[in-house]
């Protein structure tokens, strides 16, 4: 996944993190703007997780959320 990407298409992606990690705020969520580092952070935060566990589900996560799909669903 190319986070830079993420970064410039935020408010179409957060959508789908928000049904990944449904106690993210729409507050946090505009706060990360699509920076990786920071997702990651506030769901070991939010969920109570080692950094490790957080970074799995991120991993998962960008390999079911390819950056192909939601551009063209959002055109």
């Amino acid at each position: 996944m190319n986070w830079n990407q993420v970064e410039g298409n935020w408010k179409q992606v957060q959508g789908r993190v928000q049904e990944t990690w449904g106690r993210l705020t729409d507050d946090e969520l505009d706060k990360i703007a699509g920076k990786r580092d920071q997702l990651l952070g506030h769901i070991q935060a939010k969920y109570g997780i080692a950094m490790e566990e957080a970074e799995k589900q991120l991993q998962e996560w960008e390999k079911t959320n390819d950056t192909r799909d939601w551009k063209e669903a959002h055109k």
